[in-house]
């Protein structure tokens, strides 16, 4: 039905339906699927980000490792203190992205937009502008079907595995699948909706993967918070109007011809990066060293 972000586009315009309608009939028509099967779905999905994202406001989950964790307690708490220099909705989207990954990183249940390492950033910006918006169900559910869509183009012409493109094709796409849905859940075009995309991965262009100890825990989690940042910064600019000078469809085949070219280092391995820094191998021997030793103790 569509590949790229200009087809799809182009049949927003045709058949004069949003990015969300589009992508729920390419579902009905490639599943056979009813209608109402394929919204429930998503609307278990949207519970399970809710879920996700209250346990990580709340309860200040802690990773089995110790690396991460309550960090999303700490921001929703300064918060609340008033002192935010960012905004409050751009804060409370950071928020809700932090919690989301540090559910992730405790063996916790959340939904993968597009992947676990970046399952953050879509939940954390509808959640976090829900009270600015004050979408409908629907139009929550609408979300992310249109961050669906572009997500779909995104896997199909470059990458959203952080081992095959870097983290680039993890955050950076799940940022721009955020930064479109949330343009369509404020009123936007269908065309500013893939302005923003562009803008998105323009801006993580090049951004490579280097867990520390192997881990997605650091610094998976913190960039979720940028990635939901730079997805309200994207959207906010695609509605004042501002154009990427590069189309988006050539900035995702970009994406996948820096994701080809980069060092296998900087591709998920540990090898690199914020990996391979002193610290990142004395975390990764701390990690490793404390669990053979409790192992051999049983």
């Amino acid at each position: 039905m569509f590949k790229t972000i200009s087809e799809l586009i182009d049949i927003t315009k045709a058949k004069k339906l949003p990015i969300s309608e589009v992508m729920i009939l390419k579902e009905i028509d490639e599943t056979g699927r009813s209608r109402e099967t394929i919204v429930r779905q998503m609307e278990n999905n949207l519970e399970v980000m809710q879920a996700a994202v209250d346990r990580g406001i709340n309860e200040a989950v802690e990773s089995h490792s110790g690396l991460t964790g309550g960090d999303a307690v700490l921001i929703n708490n300064y918060l609340r203190s008033g002192q935010a220099l960012s905004g409050d909705f751009l804060l409370n989207a950071v928020s809700m992205a932090v919690a989301t990954n540090e559910v992730n990183a405790a063996m916790g249940t959340i939904c993968a937009t597009p992947t676990a390492g970046s399952a953050g950033v879509v939940p954390g910006v509808l959640f976090g502008m829900k009270d600015k918006l004050k979408p409908t169900k629907e139009q929550m559910v609408r979300f992310l079907f249109t961050a669906g869509a572009v997500g779909y183009v995104i896997a199909n012409n470059a990458s959203i595995s952080g081992a095959a493109g870097g983290c680039q094709a993890e955050v950076g796409s799940a940022t721009g699948m955020a930064a479109a849905a949330l343009v369509e859940m404020a009123g936007g075009t269908p065309e500013q909706a893939g302005e923003a995309v562009a803008m998105a991965l323009k801006n993580t262009l090049g951004l490579i993967c280097d867990p520390v100890a192997g881990l997605v825990e650091v610094p998976c989690i913190k960039r979720n918070a940028m990635g939901a940042s730079l997805a309200i910064v994207s959207a906010d600019m695609a509605l004042a109007g501002v154009k990427s000078r590069i189309p988006c469809d050539e900035v995702i085949s970009a994406m996948h011809e820096v994701g080809q070219r980069m060092p296998k280092a900087f591709k998920e391995t540990a090898e690199g990066g914020l990996a391979a820094t002193p610290t990142g191998k004395l975390l990764q021997d701390k990690i490793f060293f404390s669990t053979s030793s409790q192992k051999s103790r049983l």
